[in-house]
């Protein structure tokens, strides 16, 4: 019995190779793709119950920019994202990871940064604020991250925590 539908977005074969025997063995269905357009493509005509996106593929953005698309777009909304990423994520104990990331802006330290990633430890709350071409802040909310390279542990840990938050609507 599948306890689930993953879809993996990835430019880099052997990450998705990695990433779908790790969780085919733990029982998940996984779909994948080498980019946000395929990947769209077989979100809307699979409705996975997650998304374990790369943020690098064909732009620098592209994963961020496909997380945005599962907000925005009426079909995929309520598919939960997961980042992978090798960038640093800054640890909050504040609810409010949106603000957090806006005092973070604000901050000397880290006021040029292009991307801030930033998690409650508490409640598991995640997004990501990074600039456009244009120079604006784009926030966009995320269920997780998982760090690069995928360790199996983590990657599970992660699956499974944020689709039992889903739990009733799993296939």
């Amino acid at each position: 019995m599948k306890k689930g539908k993953i879809l993996v977005v990835d430019d880099d074969m052997d990450v998705i190779t990695l990433l779908e025997q790790i969780l085919t063995f733990e029982g998940y269905e996984v779909l994948s793709a080498f980019n946000k357009k395929e990947g769209l493509k077989l979100a809307l005509s699979n409705k996975p119950d997650l998304a374990i996106l790369d943020v690098m593929m064909t732009t620098q953005y592209e994963g961020f920019e496909m997380a945005r698309e599962f907000i925005d777009n009426p079909e995929l909304k309520g598919i939960p994202t997961l980042m992978e990423t090798s960038i640093e994520v800054l640890m909050t104990t504040k609810p409010s990871v949106q603000a957090m990331a806006r005092e973070f802006r604000n901050d000397p330290n880290y006021k040029e940064l292009q991307v801030i990633l930033i998690r409650d430890i508490v409640t598991g709350n995640s997004g990501i604020d990074y600039r456009a071409e244009d120079g604006r802040s784009v926030w966009v909310p995320v269920d997780g991250f998982v760090r690069k390279p995928v360790d199996r542990a983590r990657i599970i840990a992660e699956v499974d925590r944020i689709l039992a938050k889903k739990a009733p609507s799993v296939s």
